[in-house]
């Protein structure tokens, strides 16, 4: 059985269709990375990986069965403005899940159990690359240092899929480079299954397993709320045929005319 199965899959807002006749399968261990022009539903696609939004047609299923409609510890989350809490350290941020698991009201442990939090925590840190700036907050780190901590946060609770919201668009090119190697490492060393949404189509080419290119198959001028974005490419990277990225590029993201 495969871990995530799309079965025509459609979200719908009112009469905004924004996805539509969605099918796939994906294996355990996969790296997707998904690409497409703004607004054609890639967001809304991770947020129904993660629970926050019901599909209004079709499945979603988790192991064969309807994915939960609520955010759960299976499910790690990394967005592209850096998700962490401002008022603790490094350490802290990457302890709060744990002590949430072990004092869900109050947030906060004591003793022994938070002498162990804090080891997990420490050795989360260390393998990506933080472990010399547990005690500063963030504020004190840099953008790429900062998307490491939120990596190290969503990773925690050891979650069998991790959902990546362009986690590298604010970053420079030197940094991006830094993550793509950092973010393999952990796929390959945690056995995640990853879905990344890009802006880049070359970072959709280079990073992962498989791409997605989401795309409108149908468009009517008179009504261009009607039809929505399917998967118009699935590709299995390490079997993309010579010169598809710019053919791809031409079709997703045609150049713009300026008058």
């Amino acid at each position: 059985m495969s871990l995530l199965s799309l079965r025509r899959l459609e979200k719908h807002y009112g009469r905004q269709v924004v996805l539509e006749r969605m099918n796939a399968d994906v294996e355990e261990g996969e790296f997707i990375s998904i690409v497409g022009a703004s607004g054609c539903g890639k967001t809304t696609f991770l947020n129904m990986m993660l629970g926050i939004e019901p599909p209004s047609r079709g499945e979603l299923l988790l192991d064969g069965r309807p994915i939960p409609q609520e955010p759960g510890e299976d499910r790690g989350v990394v967005f592209q403005r850096y998700s962490v809490f401002p008022h603790l350290s490094a350490l802290e941020n990457v302890m709060l899940g744990g002590e949430f698991s072990q004092a869900r009201w109050l947030g906060r442990t004591w003793g022994a159990r938070r002498r162990a939090i804090a080891v997990e925590a420490r050795a989360m840190l260390q393998q990506v690359g933080l472990e010399h700036a547990a005690d500063k907050y963030p504020h004190q780190l840099s953008g790429g240092m900062q998307q490491r901590l939120a990596l190290a946060q969503a990773l925690t609770k050891k979650p069998r899929i991790l959902l990546l919201d362009e986690p590298f668009g604010a970053l420079d090119p030197g940094i991006r480079r830094e993550m793509h190697q950092l973010i393999t490492d952990l796929w390959r060393r945690h056995r995640l299954t990853i879905f990344m949404i890009t802006h880049d189509l070359r970072e959709g080419f280079s990073l992962g397993s498989r791409l997605w290119v989401f795309d409108k198959v149908r468009h009517d001028a008179q009504a261009p709320d009607a039809w929505g974005a399917s998967i118009t490419y699935d590709i299995r990277l390490d079997r993309a045929p010579a010169g598809l990225e710019q053919r791809i590029s031409a079709s997703v993201y045609p150049p713009r005319h300026v008058a």
